[in-house]
């Protein structure tokens, strides 16, 4: 199967089930691969090119509908982890699992708090079905041990969208300032990691001349306004200290009741 043919299939599983949710008053929003993907509709040839395969299907929901959301996913041919549902866990990410297909679903509430915290609650309302591209871009910089596959997924989104200041089809990069402004930890990952994709750039042949420099100046004009942007007093004071002391969290391992079933 090819790769854009694997994405497809993806998202023949997540639409109806946004659909779904919307019709009850749920925003479900993609966030990850399987989102610059379905935003990306220009350059998505480049995920075969690059052969970069989906492997799970990511949502960002609200807290305050997660009552509702086992009813929206198993209309949508989901199961809930009854593991994962039945510890505290539950109020923070919900994991579902295709009735037919056993694809993963993962639903984030209110916030995706890895490395590092992004709050969408006064965003996810910006776009459908994918979240802002501002915070899809954000959601991949704040990995610390960024892997080529999720520097392939950046590669993509910002070769197929503009930097701007607004969120119409845009990187609106006024929004990725404001959040990283007093977050010196969040700022650091970040603007290294878009040091990292661009170095990258030149490891992937199957990308034109013309990509790698549209993608490598915008780049630049984004960490340029990062670094000449206003910041706060609090990311003053943790600049001064720098990467000597830990500057993000560590991300722990979810364990779910298909783990608990493949060590039984």
């Amino acid at each position: 199967m090819s790769v854009c043919k694997a994405f497809d299939n993806f998202l023949r599983e997540a639409l109806p089930v946004v659909e779904i949710g919307d019709k009850r008053g749920v925003p479900l929003r993609l966030i990850g691969a399987l989102a610059i993907y379905s935003h990306s509709p220009n350059f998505r040839f480049l995920y075969e090119e690059i052969k970069r395969l989906p492997t799970d299907i990511d949502f960002i929901s609200y807290s305050n509908c997660a009552g509702k959301l086992p009813s929206i996913m198993s209309e949508g041919g989901y199961d809930a982890d009854k593991w994962i549902m039945s510890t505290w866990f539950a109020k923070e990410r919900h994991i579902y699992y295709g009735r037919k297909s056993n694809l993963k679903v993962d639903v984030f509430l209110d916030k995706l708090i890895m490395n590092h915290e992004i709050d969408f609650r006064d965003t996810l309302g910006i776009d459908t079905p994918t979240v802002s591209l501002a915070n899809l871009l954000l959601t991949k910089m704040q990995i610390v041990k960024i892997n080529e596959k999720d520097v392939k997924d950046s590669i993509i989104l910002i070769r197929e969208h503009p930097m701007g200041d607004n969120d119409r089809d845009t990187i609106n990069v006024n929004h990725i300032t404001k959040r990283l402004s007093d977050d010196w930890g969040y700022w650091y990952t970040f603007t290294t990691n878009l040091e990292k994709v661009k170095n990258f750039l030149p490891n992937y042949q199957v990308l034109k001349q013309d990509d790698r420099d549209d993608v490598s100046s915008k780049i630049d004009k984004v960490l340029t306004v990062l670094k000449e942007s206003p910041k706060s007093m609090k990311w003053r004071m943790r600049a001064r200290i720098g990467p000597s002391k830990q500057w993000y969290r560590e991300v722990e391992e979810v364990v779910t009741a298909n783990h608990l079933k493949d060590t039984a």
